[in-house]
């Protein structure tokens, strides 16, 4: 019987490795992209990418910037920019109306949403990293769809081959 229990315990733990080494494969794939300043005062260049042509995909790399329609599995998002307040410390801004600065890309089936207020959002839940104010609680691709379809949520996103492959929200009180 000991023996059974030890082969049982042997043989899950191998399947979990094997499991969460696929994970860790695929997260490792995703280059380290250099993040922007979280409350950088200037939308966030895109070189060669054309906005007068269809809305598509931005170009490999982390976007401070907010999702502003979910459709299905796609998201359509734009930079964001932090303005100073003279009353308050300051708010983050889209680009003005009528711009066409906006893109579009799948979400990726694995990507990393990481959330400042938590997975289930409740009142006074903050989930966020006290060194840099951006969200640390891993939530599921479901929860980030129906959140971010709301819109205006600031976050780092980051898109590589086309696809949003992380979400990591920015806190602002």
């Amino acid at each position: 019987m000991k023996t059974l229990m030890r082969a049982l315990i042997a043989g899950g733990a191998a399947t979990a490795v094997a499991l969460s080494s696929g994970t860790a494969a695929d997260a490792a794939s995703i280059p380290k992209y250099k993040a922007p300043k979280v409350f950088g005062t200037t939308f966030q260049a895109d070189p060669g990418h054309d906005f007068t042509k269809h809305i598509s995909p931005r170009h490999d790399g982390i976007l401070r910037g907010w999702i502003t329609y979910v459709s299905g599995t796609t998201a359509e998002y734009a930079p964001i920019k932090w303005k100073k307040g003279k009353m308050t410390e300051g708010w983050f801004v889209g680009p003005p109306e009528g711009s066409t600065m906006a893109y579009s890309s799948r979400v990726s089936k694995k990507v990393v949403f990481l959330s400042a207020f938590g997975c289930k959002a409740e009142l006074g839940e903050l989930t966020v990293s006290r060194n840099t104010g951006l969200g640390a609680k891993q939530c599921s691709r479901s929860v980030l769809l129906k959140r971010h379809a709301e819109g205006g949520r600031p976050s780092l996103i980051t898109v590589y081959r086309g696809e949003i492959v992380k979400v990591q929200e920015i806190y602002t009180p």
